[in-house]
């Protein structure tokens, strides 16, 4: 029982006695408080709760969580998550001028943030910083890698994977002589000393090179590329995605391109591997990014990508508008945790929707079967759920753009279908 629960029961055991004048401002406080909780969910528990700077993502390895926040003062929080009933602030990254660093990743020692021309002021500089965490009290920039192209489109880093294994990186980076952001894959086997070692973009985008786009500006761009296996699967914002061969490191190949942007007003945020396949097949998850105003709002779709140089769209999952008023403003899909279990479940951030919980069992027939909505933080009038991470402990980390951090677990049924499994190596 919380402190202001026992506070309520003995509120109504003394309503009748004298002392309920002297004790009535401490009750009615407690009363008024709205204690951490969902404004709605279905097989979802709120665990922990902290109230910390708005983010764009959260990473969590082992019992520590880096927040990348949305925009100044801080581009980064550790957070202990131990006890993620008792989340708590262990040290902050002050953000550099002009930019913001709402992406953050850890491999062991080290931290990964994107540095992102955003805002005004700063030197110009924008790109990928690296930190020593062995004392995450007292996170030590060990390496800034500097990025050009800030003059045609490009912003330095915006989304990226960290490959921990492989000490890779792969970025949507900007260079010079590139309209807008491109595919670049960055060796950190040496965190001191990181260096690019292969890069692709879509034709059109090399301007230098004498290429011309025929959309005009950054509309086509990398978003944020993914790997599995010997591919890379690359977001293209209002270009859809495209598949990269990189058995070659150095020179990623084309494979196939989708586009199915058709004036909708909501581009291409994710293009999410499933590492098996389900029932003989394998399959892309394809979250669109909600701008705001988009009818309708924006969802995820489902790829055949078993002829990968035919990906094929077989199915969505929408999320209808909540009429009750309790969702609102931005409200539609942004992005999924970036891997999916055995147990065919996606977790989805969805703005004002806060998380969705889908199963692809049926991947033609995607269904929900778990959300989590949270109360808009201090003064807001709809939570902005942007990022979710699920953690080995199977712990949900879902991170509100405008402020707040929920850790909350899915405890629906687990699944008893016969669904055929072939993990892909």
């Amino acid at each position: 029982m919380t402190q202001c629960n026992a506070y309520r029961v003995l509120f109504l055991r003394l309503l009748a006695g004298h002392l309920i004048g002297l004790l009535a401002p401490l009750f009615l406080v407690c009363f008024a408080l709205a204690e951490p909780g969902p404004l709605s969910s279905k097989n979802v528990t709120l665990v922990g709760n902290l109230d910390i700077d708005g983010g764009g993502m959260v990473d969590v390895q082992g019992s520590l969580a880096a927040v990348g926040h949305m925009g100044p003062p801080y581009a980064t929080s550790l957070v202990d998550v131990a006890d993620p009933a008792r989340p708590r602030i262990i040290s902050r990254i002050k953000a550099r001028p002009g930019t913001h660093s709402h992406k953050a990743r850890i491999c062991g020692k080290t931290l990964v943030i994107n540095v992102e021309s955003y805002g005004v002021g700063g030197d110009g500089h924008a790109g990928l910083a690296l930190y020593h965490i062995d004392n995450p009290v007292e996170p030590r920039e060990i390496a800034f890698y500097a990025m050009g192209g800030m003059s045609t489109g490009g912003t330095g880093v915006h989304r990226f994977q960290l490959d921990c294994s492989r000490k890779l990186v792969y970025a949507s980076g900007s260079a010079d002589g590139f309209q807008g952001n491109i595919t670049m894959i960055i060796d950190i086997s040496n965190p001191a000393h990181p260096r690019e070692i292969g890069r692709w973009w879509f034709p059109g985008q090399h301007i230098a090179g004498g290429e011309r786009s025929s959309w005009g500006g950054s509309s086509i761009r990398t978003h944020h590329p993914l790997r599995m296996g010997n591919r890379l699967y690359v977001s293209l914002w209002f270009g859809g995605f495209a598949i990269l061969d990189i058995s070659d490191i150095t020179k990623p190949r084309f494979t196939s391109h989708a586009n199915y942007h058709n004036g909708d007003g909501s581009p291409t945020h994710t293009a999410l591997p499933v590492p098996h396949s389900i029932n003989g097949k394998y399959w892309l998850i394809v979250f669109d990014e909600e701008l705001g105003g988009s009818d309708p709002p924006a969802y995820m779709r489902v790829f055949d990508i078993t002829d990968e140089k035919h990906p094929k769209q077989v199915g969505v999952f929408h999320v209808p508008r909540d009429p009750s008023g309790k969702t609102g403003g931005r409200f539609g899909a942004h992005q999924p945790h970036e891997h999916v279990g055995k147990d065919n479940l996606i977790y989805g951030a969805w703005f004002s929707g806060g998380l969705r919980v889908i199963d692809i069992s049926n991947p033609y027939l995607p269904r929900e079967v778990g959300h989590y909505i949270p109360k808009p933080q201090k003064g807001e009038q709809y939570a902005q759920s942007n990022d979710v991470y699920v953690d080995d402990r199977g712990f949900i980390y879902l991170i509100d753009r405008v402020r707040g951090l929920d850790i909350i677990k899915f405890v629906g049924e687990k699944k008893t279908n016969n669904v055929m499994h072939t993990e892909l190596q």
